[in-house]
């Protein structure tokens, strides 16, 4: 896997906005907004809406935000498959 940082360019909001991302996150971010069924320049313009910080950091947040949803979800469906879910 790259560890290679590349600066990305999106137009959003009507002006061209540029930010820095590992190989590695650029392909999950493509791969959300596939999932999403969106253009990766609207996936980057609704993290870049509401973040705080730099627009790469936010960036990163969020992949690994869907990441870790994602890999609870699943963990989840195996609970329901194994019978193994737990009542609090």
């Amino acid at each position: 896997m790259s560890t290679d940082v590349r600066k990305r360019s999106v137009t959003i909001a009507g002006h061209r906005t540029s930010f820095s991302l590992e190989d590695a996150f650029w392909t999950e971010l493509q791969g959300i907004a596939t999932r999403r069924d969106m253009a990766i320049a609207e996936l980057v313009a609704e993290v870049d809406e509401g973040r705080d910080g730099n627009l790469s950091s936010a960036l990163r947040l969020y992949v690994l935000g869907d990441l870790q949803e994602r890999l609870e979800m699943a963990g989840d469906a195996g609970k329901l498959i194994t019978g193994d879910i737990v009542n609090d």
